[in-house]
């Protein structure tokens, strides 16, 4: 008879795998990914930690671990990240959102007057992540989220719709102001600044995201010069 494992042995075997893979948060890996198999989140994996899992269930978990042992982002493979609260789905045309970027959404939330009709423009819009953490957060917000890449946009559309606020979000392929027209109260963006240099020395997981969000030039500020020049 085949041994069944269960949630708590996959997650302890798991995490040692990818801990040999060089994956710096291998168990925190191990028990989301499994969570995204089985529907649970962390809490509840460790509610039923003795819980024997179907062959089925062990082997699309060992498809995923697989995967990220292969050094390809988490948020990648279960196709969402969590930003301002928020589920924003993500692929491999955009970059993951990271934590430090809601600084530019609690910025922005500083400077505007709350309930007051705002135009917005965000450039380099990617997943969407920011426009559509402003929109949420305040319903008299327009704003215009801008991205080079057609492909970006269609995923920040998807998540406008998702989230429920496509009629405040308006999306424009155009390179940088490019396309933009009218003016606008506030201009946020969070534009590449790796130095070209630096792309080659990135770890494997960023490397993998699109080089177009990350590469700033040579000196990782030309991005900035080009915004700030126009």
């Amino acid at each position: 008879m085949t041994k069944q494992h269960t949630i708590g042995e996959l997650i302890n075997l798991s995490a040692g795998y990818l801990e040999g893979k060089g994956c710096s948060s291998a168990r925190l890996d191990a028990e989301l990914l499994l969570g995204h198999v089985l529907g649970l989140d962390r809490l509840d994996l460790y509610l039923n930690f003795d819980k024997p899992l179907s062959g089925k269930e062990v082997e699309e978990y060992r498809q995923f671990i697989g995967r990220r042992g292969r050094r390809i982002p988490v948020a990648y493979l279960t196709g969402e990240r969590e930003f301002y609260s928020l589920p924003i789905k993500v692929d491999k045309n955009v970059l993951i959102p990271r934590p430090e970027t809601e600084f530019v959404v609690d910025k922005v939330l500083e400077l505007v007057e709350p309930d007051k009709p705002t135009k917005v423009l965000d450039l380099g819009t990617g997943s969407g992540a920011i426009a559509l953490a402003l929109a949420c957060q305040d319903p008299y917000f327009k704003i215009t989220a801008v991205d080079i890449s057609p492909e970006a946009l269609q995923v920040a559309e998807a998540n406008a719709k998702r989230l429920g606020v496509d009629h405040q979000v308006d999306f424009l392929q155009s390179d940088l102001f490019s396309k933009v027209t009218g003016t606008y109260s506030v201009i946020c963006s969070n534009p590449p600044y790796i130095k070209r240099e630096e792309m080659q020395q990135l770890s494997p997981e960023v490397g993998v995201e699109p080089a177009l969000a990350l590469d700033g030039g040579p000196d990782g500020l030309g991005f900035y010069r080009r915004i700030l020049d126009q």
